[in-house]
């Protein structure tokens, strides 16, 4: 079970940035995906989730807006795409895998290595 985030980088705030997380294709199969961060001495936070059909998504407040969660399913590939960021969204970002829909990250069983998002004020 494989998940390989990328896309993060360094942004001005107000700026944009398109995060991907590629998969194998068991977890594209049959797995729903969130995406999660984690800035330095804080706690990890839920962002969005997407359902396998890609019919269900979810956002955490402090993103909803400004942030959509997309999936292709063709390409094994989910995506962050992140709008008007601001300087409090610099942080490490994952993307997860999970058989159930979820929105805590203590219920998903599978991670990727995340990618740093800082944002300059």
């Amino acid at each position: 079970v494989q998940l390989q985030a990328s896309g993060g980088g360094l942004v001005q705030a107000g700026g944009s940035l398109r995060l991907s997380c590629a998969a194998s294709e068991l977890i594209f199969s049959n797995h729903h995906l969130g995406w999660f961060r984690q800035a330095p001495g804080k706690e990890r936070e839920f962002v969005a989730a997407i359902s396998w059909s890609g019919g269900t998504i979810s956002y955490g407040d402090s993103v909803k807006g400004r942030f959509t969660i997309s999936r292709d399913n063709a390409q094994n590939t989910v995506y962050l795409q992140m709008t008007s960021l601001k300087p409090e969204d610099t942080a490490v970002y994952y993307c997860a895998a999970n058989r159930i829909y979820q929105i805590r990250a203590a219920s998903y069983a599978y991670w990727g290595q995340g990618t740093q998002v800082t944002v300059s004020s």
